[in-house]
């Protein structure tokens, strides 16, 4: 079975990306907006902040306490989109339920929506006319191209239909071109008898944040399974006290699947590697359009 490892991949983006920025007339900035304490996304700011310090470019986290008010959050969120310094903004989720979060990506500007959540860049996408694409599933299709897998003509179906991965992710493996071209169908909780949908597959992509809920049963032999899936589950006999596993059982996919994305090791990587260049891009349009 092969292993489709995100890490290489993941440095060899960065590495072009350090080599583009020693050439620029300055470096792309990254604003993070940060609001309350959860652990995860915690650690999750601090993997950014140091791709970014390892390619060079600017990065500033604005944190704010998890009882901020929705008016001081886009408040930040308007002085970021007016700071001609700034290229790129990423609102870190989950924010605290008591914010209306749609309500705040939708306040970001889509030409420093470096998520690729703003209804604009969603409905460039749905149009055929990419602009900013979601960093998770733009990272799924470069893995999947550097390590050889034809993706024209091959049945696709991604479980799970969020607009941060399966719905994007759907609609890129459908779009023409190399990384296209794609029969996609496109799972969720109320699919039923899901089991005979997923093994027709000859590209299965679990992104429903259920841990191990794909089992050999669901895949069919040879397909090739990239797992989105991060969950942490108990585990009293490791050193934290859990371990972290995705969405597909991987145990059982050794001698059934064709290849296999690590959980952690594989898409988690391509994600942030795909947000930095997400950042270059804005910058490079931005100042294309004489405002960077």
């Amino acid at each position: 079975m092969l292993v489709l490892d995100g890490r290489p991949v993941r440095d060899a983006v960065l590495a072009d990306l350090a080599a583009k920025v020693r050439e620029a007339p300055r470096p792309p900035s990254l604003a993070v907006v940060l609001v309350g304490e959860d652990p995860a996304s915690q650690v999750y700011v601090r993997n950014k902040e140091k791709a970014c310090a390892e390619v060079g470019f600017l990065h500033q986290t604005h944190r704010l306490p998890a009882d901020a008010l929705q008016s001081a959050v886009l408040d930040l969120v308007d002085r970021l989109n007016r700071d001609p310094g700034v290229d790129g903004i990423l609102i870190q989720m989950p924010l605290p339920a008591a914010l209306d979060a749609e309500s705040v990506l939708q306040a970001v500007r889509p030409d420093k929506d470096v998520d690729g959540f703003h209804p604009q860049n969603l409905g460039r996408l749905v149009g055929g006319r990419p602009g900013t694409v979601a960093c998770t599933p733009r990272g799924v299709l470069r893995l999947l191209d550097h390590y050889g897998v034809t993706i024209p003509g091959r049945r696709v179906v991604v479980v799970g239909r969020s607009v941060i991965v399966g719905r994007p992710l759907a609609l890129l493996f459908n779009l023409k071109g190399r990384c296209g071209d794609a029969t996609v169908t496109m799972c969720h909780s109320r699919t039923p008898d899901l089991e005979s949908v997923t093994r027709q597959a000859e590209i299965l992509v679990a992104a429903i944040g259920v841990p191990e809920f794909l089992r050999r049963r669901h895949i069919a032999l040879g397909a090739v399974v990239v797992d989105v899936g991060m969950n942490r589950v108990a585990d009293p006999g490791a050193r934290k006290g859990y371990r972290l596993v995705g969405d597909v059982a991987a145990a059982e996919m050794a001698g059934h699947a064709g290849a296999l994305t690590p959980v952690p090791g594989g898409v988690g990587p391509m994600t942030i590697a795909m947000l930095l260049e997400n950042t270059w891009e804005a910058m490079v349009r931005r100042r294309e359009h004489g405002d960077a």
